[in-house]
């Protein structure tokens, strides 16, 4: 537990031990469930917590109301790591209200087993709540990423609970670079859904914002520009850094030392940035956030079954479920008697929205050889 500001308390926890996020996404540094109470002469609870986190989140609320009874419980987000624990809550703060808007009070059956119709409080775009000398002011948030979420801004200090926006993986007591996480959870998370974040800068471009709490990741108090204007690239497809992201797998190291031989030889002509991952062995969702951050990118994979390899096949899905976009892609495919994962991977990419596509394929016959230089000095020219 920890002031925010005088009347603004973090009551969230760390989760140390955790290692896949939503069951998928590795988490080296763990996760912080965030969660906070304001005080004030009515007191708001923002949230709650994942379920193995709730003994220390409750033990946090006590201690922040000091014996006090909350009035207001404030859910943005119904996601089970944000609400879970609502029953529970609703026990021990039997005259709580809980204030929310109807998309998400009508999802409620989904998830509880419980009536909340003479305890809730709806709100719409725009509305207040107030506690005092704080005054809540609820924005909804649609796809941000699900249907009913929706932030709160506070107005007298200036606050904005942004729900899962700007948030990122890592506890808060880990100290790394922002961008890195917040770049890797946003776009494996919320990348699909890069018009509804737009629409919610547009919305909130126009509040006097001086700190960010999200529902995950560090509170965000200096240097908002920065935080906001990533946002502003991711949510709306554009080039984070120049450079080219090479892709690739490699049934018996073939396609990799084309893939490596490629990087070599752009690095030599001047491309800015160039980063090579295998996707048979490096963390898919770090791939999926280094595809969307370069401008350029190159697919490189054995054609296997007559198709290509399959965890090239899941990676394009994994682009195209994401709403992978304006992009420029080249390919190298490898066949030893019948070359077929260029024309698939190509056909897949060309699919996609605003996609400036490579027509020629680089080919390996089985064994990288020297004669095959000179065809990936061409594509690297073709990526300049």
């Amino acid at each position: 537990m920890k002031n925010i500001t005088n009347d603004v308390f973090y009551v969230g926890v760390d989760d140390k031990d955790i290692d896949l996020f939503e069951n998928q996404y590795v988490v080296p540094n763990g996760m912080a469930y965030n969660s906070y109470v304001i005080m004030d002469d009515k007191i708001a609870i923002m949230d709650m917590v994942d379920a193995k986190c709730a003994k220390e989140w409750f033990s946090n609320v006590d201690e922040v109301l000091n014996g006090k009874q909350p009035d207001y419980m404030i859910i943005s987000h119904l996601e089970p790591d944000h609400s879970v624990n609502l029953a529970e809550v609703i026990e021990k703060y039997p005259d709580m209200k809980l204030v929310s808007n109807a998309k998400l009070f009508g999802m409620l059956a989904n998830f509880f087993d419980i009536s909340v119709a003479d305890r809730s409080i709806t709100v719409a775009e725009g509305d207040t709540v107030v506690l005092g000398t704080h005054t809540l002011q609820f924005f909804m948030a649609p796809m941000v990423h699900w249907p009913e979420v929706m932030v709160t801004y506070e107005q007298s200090e200036k606050i904005l609970f942004s729900a899962d926006a700007f948030g990122k993986f890592g506890t808060l007591d880990t100290d790394e670079d922002w961008a890195c996480e917040a770049r890797r959870y946003y776009f494996n998370i919320v990348g699909k859904y890069g018009a509804p974040v737009q629409a919610l800068l547009k919305k909130t471009a126009n509040l006097d914002i001086q700190k960010i709490c999200a529902l995950h990741g560090p509170i965000l108090e200096e240097n908002l520009e920065y935080y906001i204007g990533k946002y502003q690239i991711w949510s709306s497809y554009g080039v984070e850094d120049p450079g080219v992201f090479i892709a690739y797998c490699s049934l018996h190291g073939n396609t990799e030392k084309a893939a490596e031989k490629l990087a070599e030889i752009l690095e030599t002509k001047g491309v800015p940035k160039v980063s090579i991952a295998d996707l048979s062995r490096e963390d898919m969702a770090e791939c999926i956030e280094d595809a969307f951050r370069y401008d350029r990118l190159v697919l490189a994979a054995p054609t296997y079954d007559g198709s290509m390899m399959p965890v090239m096949a899941d990676f394009i899905n994994h682009l195209k479920l994401k709403a992978y976009q304006k992009r420029k892609v080249g390919f190298i495919e490898n066949g030893s008697w019948a070359p077929m994962s260029g024309k698939l991977m190509k056909e897949q990419m060309a699919a996609l929205k605003d996609m400036e596509i490579i027509d020629e394929v680089v080919t390996i016959r089985s064994a990288f050889k020297d004669s095959d230089i000179a065809n990936l000095e061409m594509l690297a020219e073709k990526l300049l």
